[in-house]
């Protein structure tokens, strides 16, 4: 009862989004499994990481949805992709979860895809002794002021929750193994609200966990949202009103209502898009601008966009 009576604000809400059938105007780019997808709102840039044989890794497109560029130097499997913008410059992170020569890495490129930076050991799976050693790497989220979190883990020895100064170096360092409190199995995606929390996709335990970002500390946990699926994704509306969760194995967005300020409290969903089946969900990314909603399809080998109407 009190659950009804908890979503019945909700229940004649409106669409909150709608498909925009133009984006891209060129799907045939899309010629590998699209596993992730990234925004640059401030130049109106998205960025998507495909995987396949003898395929660009990386394709970017307007925000009209024109193709624009590929490159394919470096990475070998790419899971997870952020942009982090400046004030003067913009640079690509990918999560390379492969295991060849480029993978188990955390990397740095230019927008056209120069490589700067690389964290982690390329080739090497890493054990959770080492902070800097990765083992299948999922996600990465920079803050504005170069403050790196990395979840580690797509199903490798790691299962942790990282956060690096700007200069690479262990600010703190949480999970191991495990369904207890601030243990993970496969924490897939990592992002950081307007209130200096961290929300990870603990994605085996099928709950979202949310830390610290100063000191790591653990603030609570949401899994009444997902007895059908775990949480594959967690990103925040422009406005940091919802959370939007993709759920690959039930071909859904979820959207739920995002706590201000105090305690977590358990999850609310406020709206959920239905995908086509064999759609498979895997990450998303909003652009912070205009609110869309970008979504990297592993199914249907595509990204889609949303719009919030």
């Amino acid at each position: 009862v009190l659950k009804a009576e908890y979503f019945s604000p909700w229940r004649g809400e409106q669409q909150m989004y709608k498909l925009d059938i133009g984006w891209p105007k060129t799907p045939e780019h899309f010629t590998g499994q699209t596993f992730c997808v990234a925004v640059d709102s401030l130049h109106g840039l998205v960025y998507v990481g495909q995987r396949g044989d003898n395929v660009p890794k990386v394709l970017v497109f307007s925000e009209e949805g024109y193709f624009l560029y590929a490159w394919n130097d470096t990475v070998e499997m790419p899971h997870g992709i952020f942009v982090w913008n400046t004030a003067t410059e913009s640079s690509v992170w990918i999560t390379d979860v492969g295991t060849g020569k480029y993978g188990h890495t955390v990397k740095q490129y230019s927008p056209l895809g120069k490589l700067l930076q690389v964290l982690g050991t390329p080739g090497n799976a890493g054990s959770s002794l080492i902070p800097l050693q990765f083992d299948q790497p999922a996600e990465i989220f920079v803050e504005e002021t170069g403050e790196i979190y990395v979840v580690d883990g797509d199903g490798g020895m790691n299962n942790r929750l990282l956060k690096l100064s700007d200069d690479y170096k262990e600010i703190w360092l949480t999970g191991t193994n495990g369904s207890g409190i601030g243990q993970f199995k496969i924490p897939h995606s990592v992002t950081v609200d307007a209130f200096g929390r961290v929300w990870v996709a603990d994605r085996g335990n099928k709950r979202i966990q949310v830390f610290d970002k100063v000191t790591g500390e653990w603030l609570g946990s949401w899994s009444g949202c997902f007895s059908e699926d775990g949480p594959y994704s967690v990103r925040f509306t422009a406005d940091y009103k919802y959370l939007i969760v993709a759920q690959l194995n039930i071909n859904r967005l979820a959207i739920l209502a995002a706590p201000p300020v105090g305690s977590i409290g358990d999850c609310a969903m406020v709206h959920s898009v239905q995908l086509a089946d064999e759609t498979k969900p895997h990450l998303v990314d909003v652009d912070m601008r205009s609110g869309a909603v970008y979504v990297a399809e592993i199914g249907a080998q595509q990204v889609q966009k949303y719009v919030p109407l």
